[in-house]
């Protein structure tokens, strides 16, 4: 199949699951054309099936204030389907890229019919879809896909319940995890980096963005580090990276929270880690406690949407709301100060990702492309 893919190329799980199912779909024949206005940050310069197309950001309109983004992302997700013979046009998250991918469509006509699939990742239904501007066309694009997916049955829940979709049928198909790269480390010879022996790493990684609530992912830590040695290793950036700086500060954690940035690769931190702390205001998923499981570290994490559906609560971690700090706390110190039960946690956090293998989920979309093809 040919089939083109379009993402957000930022730091962030629909764009990183984009890119993962890309690659994948490449090393099993399939013809890949990702479409988006930077390259992903998890796209390699060179893959072999993958080609990377630019949208053209430099056209200037004197009459627009603000660039007409989703008519430009249109207009490639035209260009290549006609170009390279397109079967499929597969968008992930909604706002534009699924209304920029009907208006692909609909310029191609009957003469050249492009199927167009729409997955559902998280913000683009719970925040952005939802805002009064965007309602109207968030559903009409979701209703006029040939097929729509979501990352958990959560967020299938709260899309028929914001937008009703009686034109559409929504399929869940989970976010996924390469477990051969995806994998613990005994001897992990990056541990050093981050702590000395007998020091306990704990780690986060997102986006920055408010509902990953950075900050008290640092006042958590705080209240671990007064019971045992730890550290803390912040990936990612984003607008909350000046506000975790000052909590850091305020609560004199300088020498002991490593900020990494931006990563591309990430599995080297995660095999170094002994604890993922994720307490989001909201998850459609949690890409980054999947990734951690893979890798044997436990997760603890808010109660809140789609983290139930991959970490399960007393076995690969704990799972508490969102606003129990001091019992996030309490569960990261009952997991840090009992080996046994860690090690437990380990096994048993490896065991559950092994669900969610990229064999057991790439499956799902090659038979979804394959159905909507065959309508």
């Amino acid at each position: 199949m040919r089939i083109g893919i379009t993402c957000y190329p930022t730091i962030g799980g629909s764009g990183a699951v984009a890119t993962e199912l890309g690659l994948e779909l490449a090393k099993r024949g399939h013809e890949i054309h990702v479409i988006a206005y930077a390259s992903p940050f998890r796209l390699p310069s060179f893959a072999k099936n993958v080609y990377f197309h630019a949208v053209d950001l430099s056209a200037t309109y004197p009459l627009l204030e603000y660039f007409p983004y989703s008519l430009a992302l249109a207009v490639k997700q035209h260009e290549v389907a006609l170009r390279e013979r397109l079967d499929i046009l597969h968008v992930h998250y909604a706002v534009p890229h699924a209304t920029a991918g009907f208006l692909a469509r609909e310029m191609l006509g009957e003469a050249h019919p492009l199927k167009l699939i729409t997955t559902l990742h998280g913000t683009d239904i719970t925040l952005v879809g939802q805002e009064k501007s965007f309602h109207t066309v968030t559903k009409f694009a979701i209703e006029r896909s040939d097929a729509v997916t979501t990352v958990s049955s959560y967020l299938k829940d709260e899309t028929i319940r914001a937008f009703g979709c009686e034109h559409c049928s929504l399929e869940v198909i989970p976010n996924f995890v390469d477990v051969t790269t995806y994998t613990p480390d005994e001897q992990c010879a990056h541990r050093e980096v981050f702590a000395p022996p007998g020091t306990k790493v704990l780690l986060h990684m997102s986006n920055f963005r408010p509902l990953k609530r950075v900050p008290d992912v640092v006042r958590i830590f705080a209240r671990v580090r007064k019971e045992i040695p730890a550290v803390l290793v912040l990936v990612g950036d984003g607008p909350e990276r000046g506000a975790t700086e000052i909590v850091v500060t305020e609560l004199g954690l300088e020498e002991h929270v490593r900020f990494l940035g931006n990563l591309s690769v990430v599995v080297d931190v995660l095999q170094a880690a002994d604890l993922f702390l994720l307490p989001s205001t909201t998850e459609s998923f949690g890409l980054g406690a999947l990734e951690a499981m893979a890798c044997g570290v436990p997760v603890v994490a808010s109660n809140v949407g789609g983290l139930p559906e991959v970490v399960v609560d007393g076995t690969t971690g704990f799972l508490l709301p969102p606003d129990d700090l001091e019992g996030m706390a309490d569960g990261a110190l009952n997991l840090l100060t009992d080996h046994q039960r860690w090690c437990d946690a380990r096994i048993a956090a490896v065991a559950r990702a092994c669900n969610f293998s990229t064999d057991r989920v790439v499956p799902l979309y090659e038979s979804l492309y394959e159905n909507v093809l065959n309508r």
